[in-house]
């Protein structure tokens, strides 16, 4: 379980990250707010399955050290 905190903690300091990025772009006018509005629309898919991946492997390993 703290793997699995851990690493959705990771993720989500990553999305922030990226998502600061595109919005400094977006400061510079280097991309437009579309693209900054769809930018963060795939950041957040992206790590919102990632996430739930981590959840799963989780729980799987916690059911099998249960049933040892």
């Amino acid at each position: 379980k703290k793997y699995g905190e851990d690493a959705k903690v990771a993720v989500r300091n990553c999305r922030r990250d990226a998502i600061d990025k595109f919005k400094a772009m977006k400061k510079n006018s280097e991309i437009t707010e579309d693209d900054v509005k769809d930018g963060e629309k795939k950041i957040q898919t992206s790590t919102d399955k990632f996430i739930e991946k981590i959840d799963k492997v989780c729980a799987e390993k916690e059911k099998e050290i249960m049933t040892v």
